[in-house]
């Protein structure tokens, strides 16, 4: 890891048990993040997004088949850890999450002030009145007008809902934040005021981020990497900059192509096809029946290669890949 590296993420796999069978949701999944940094994971629902963010941070259901890889966080790998002192020393320390359909995962029968200050007060043995002072703080970051504290959940507006959860996500100053769909289910102007929101908190706060959504638009906004999942892996990481300037997966590019472009004479396109079962997976390249590109060697799974910095899973780049094996060998 290098000086500026928080969080790197190794061979991680989360498998579980159902009655159709083993679902493969996240497989051998690999990724670095810095310090201070915004990573967007992109993907079809269904991809395995979700999992993955609750893989990190162990939050798991009863039905777990298998559970495995490493998980770096400043140097430690949590993955050692036993479920309490991850609870303990890990999650809602160092690592907070804002869960899919944040906005109806508040307790209505609480005040939203009182739900934001029991992380503070369960992990930092804090008073309430010191608790509250927080509570207080963090919803001025998020722009949560000061007496919405004694409010009721039903009292606030969905936007308003999301930013408490934020709130509540900020309120210990972990390290790390991740936020599943922050944006799902508002409207149009809602969404811009929560990624603004989001982009103030991470020029203000250093925070680092991973924001898991299917919305290309919104993630350009506050995206400095980006990493592209496929049933159940990372098919591309790269910088924002390169990915949505020239993304190089046949996934990334049909992707990138499905969006409607302001500026440009284009038509969006859609992707033919589905995604496959995770509970079965196609051997080999798991996109292959849906490329335009496949060819024979797809029918061998791909490795994530290294082509010039950035990362692609795909047989279109091994040539350059197998050059860049030999010189690190001295071939």
């Amino acid at each position: 890891m290098t000086d500026r590296s928080l969080l790197r993420v190794e061979d991680l796999v989360l498998y579980f048990r159902t009655s159709g069978g083993t679902v493969q949701a996240v497989d051998k999944v690999s990724f670095e993040l810095q310090r201070g940094e915004a990573m967007v994971i992109l993907g079809e629902s269904g991809c395995g997004k979700t999992s993955l963010a609750k893989a990190i941070l162990r939050l798991l259901p009863r039905n777990v088949h298998r559970y495995s890889g490493s998980v770096i966080l400043d140097d430690m790998d949590v993955m050692q850890l036993d479920d309490e002192d991850f609870r303990r020393r890990v999650r809602w320390i160092k690592m907070s999450m804002v869960p899919q359909a944040a906005m109806n995962s508040l307790n209505p029968v609480l005040r939203v002030g009182d739900q934001v200050a029991e992380p503070m007060i369960t992990h930092f043995d804090v008073s309430k009145r010191d608790a509250m002072t927080q509570v207080r703080r963090m919803f001025e970051h998020v722009g949560v007008p000061l007496d919405f504290v004694k409010r009721y959940a039903f009292e606030l507006s969905g936007g308003m809902r999301q930013r408490v959860a934020i709130a509540m996500s900020l309120v210990t100053s972990p390290d790390l934040i991740l936020l599943d769909e922050p944006t799902s289910a508002l409207d149009v102007l809602t969404q811009a005021n929560i990624m603004n929101v989001l982009k103030r908190i991470k020029k203000d706060m250093d925070a680092s981020f991973i924001l898991i959504t299917h919305d290309i638009a919104t993630s350009s906004e506050l995206a400095d990497r980006v990493a592209v999942m496929y049933a159940g892996q990372i098919v591309e990481v790269d910088t924002a900059e390169n990915f949505f300037d020239e993304p190089l997966h046949p996934y990334s590019k049909k992707l990138m192509a499905s969006v409607p472009r302001l500026r440009a004479d284009q038509e969006p396109e859609f992707i033919v096809g589905q995604p496959p079962s995770l509970l079965n997976p196609p051997l080999g390249c798991r996109f292959a029946e849906r490329c335009d590109f496949r060819f024979e060697q797809c029918s061998e799974e791909p490795p994530l290669m290294d082509k010039d910095g950035r990362q692609v899973r795909c047989w279109l780049y091994a040539k350059e890949y197998e050059k860049m094996l030999a010189r690190e060998a001295g071939v």
